[in-house]
C-alpha cells in the first residue's frame, strides 16, 4: 500500500461514541484523513448490527482500508466485516479495554499518536495476522483477541452492564462482585482431537495476550503463529483466586501449578450454563468450536 495517491477509506465509528469521552475521536480521524487528501466514507449507524451490515457492504466495494474507531467491540465488528477479503483493518482505540490495539503496538490513551500511527501505517504494507473462527450450530463468527468461556466470561458480562468505573477498574470491580458466587465448572475441552474432562474456574482462548484492559490471560500468545493459546485454571478457593489474580496483569500467573496453557489449532469447549464471549462481545452459550485461521486478517500495524 502506498500513499502516493489518495486512498479510499471507510471509517466506522462506535454507535455509542456520541456519548462520553470518545465522542470527538471519530470526527478527528475523518478530518485528519481528509486533510491528508484521502477519500473518506464515514459509517455511522444507530446499532452495532446495522453498522456491521454497512461495513460489510463497503468492504465488498474493495476500499483501500476499513478503519474502526472505538474499543475491542469495534475491532470485533471490523474483523467480522473484513475477514475473507484483502481489505486491511485500521484501529484508532477509544474504548475501555483496547486490548487488540495494545497487542498490535498501536498507541493507547493518546488519540493524536494513534491517528499519526494510522497515517504512517497507510504508507506501509499491512501486517498479516491470524483470527479465530467460532461456530455454533451452523452459525459463524470471528474474533482476533481472546475468547472467554468461564468465570472470565461471567465477569465480562457483568462488566459490560456496568457504566462505572471506566477502564480495567470496571473489570476488577465486576470480578469482586462475582467472587461471591465463585464455583468450579465441569468442562470437556477438545484440543486438536484430544479430549480433556476437568473441573475449572476459567477457560480462555487467546490469539492475542490480554483482555479487560491489560489482563494478560495468555501472555505468550502470538498473533501470527497459526495456533491459539488455551488457558485452563483448575478449581481454587476464593483466597487462592485472589492471590493469583493480581499476577494476571504481569502474566506471571501461568507459573502456578494450577494454571495450564495448551496450544492448539482446533478447540471445542463444552459446559453447561456458560456463555462464550470474544473480544468483549457476547457470542453463544457453549458448546462452541474454535479454529485458528492462519493469515486471515490484514491490519494496519507495525510488523513484529
Amino acid at each position: 500500500m502506498t500513499t502516493s495517491r489518495p486512498l479510499r477509506i471507510a471509517v466506522a465509528i462506535n454507535p455509542s461514541a456520541s456519548f462520553g469521552r470518545g465522542r470527538t475521536v471519530g470526527p478527528a480521524v475523518v478530518q485528519t484523513l481528509r486533510g491528508a487528501g484521502h477519500d473518506v466514507t464515514t459509517l455511522v449507524e444507530p446499532s452495532f448490527a446495522e453498522l456491521l451490515d454497512s461495513a460489510r457492504e463497503v468492504v465488498a466495494s474493495r476500499p483501500d482500508a476499513l478503519v474502526v474507531v472505538g474499543g475491542d467491540g469495534m475491532v470485533n465488528l471490523g474483523v467480522n466485516a473484513i475477514v475473507g477479503s484483502k481489505v486491511p483493518l485500521g484501529i484508532v482505540p477509544s474504548g475501555t479495554g483496547n486490548d487488540m490495539a495494545r497487542g498490535l503496538g498501536i498507541p493507547v490513551g493518546n488519540t493524536e499518536a494513534a491517528i499519526r500511527h494510522l497515517l504512517d501505517a497507510l504508507g506501509r504494507p499491512p501486517r498479516v495476522i491470524d483470527a479465530g473462527r467460532v461456530t455454533n450450530e451452523g452459525d459463524e463468527r470471528w474474533f482476533a483477541c481472546v475468547l472467554s468461556a468461564g468465570f472470565d466470561a461471567v465477569v465480562n458480562e457483568r462488566a459490560n452492564l456496568m457504566r462505572w468505573p471506566k477502564g480495567k477498574s470496571r473489570y476488577n470491580l465486576a470480578l469482586l462482585r462475582e467472587l461471591a458466587m465463585l464455583r468450579p465448572i465441569r468442562y470437556r475441552v477438545t484440543l486438536d482431537g484430544a479430549a480433556i474432562e476437568t473441573d475449572a474456574m476459567l477457560v480462555s482462548v487467546g490469539n492475542n495476550t490480554s483482555l479487560g484492559g491489560g489482563m494478560k490471560v495468555t501472555p505468550d500468545a502470538l498473533l501470527d503463529d497459526g495456533e491459539l493459546d488455551v488457558l485452563v485454571v483448575q478449581p481454587l478457593s476464593r483466597i487462592a483466586f485472589l492471590r493469583i489474580f493480581p499476577r494476571v496483569f504481569s502474566g506471571t500467573h501461568t507459573s502456578d501449578p494450577r494454571v495450564t496453557v495448551y496450544r492448539a489449532k482446533r478447540i471445542r469447549i463444552e459446559a453447561d450454563g456458560v456463555v462464550a464471549y470474544a473480544d468483549g462481545e457476547r457470542f453463544w452459550p457453549l458448546p462452541v468450536d474454535i479454529e485458528a485461521v492462519h493469515g486471515a486478517l490484514r491490519v494496519l500495524a507495525p510488523a513484529r
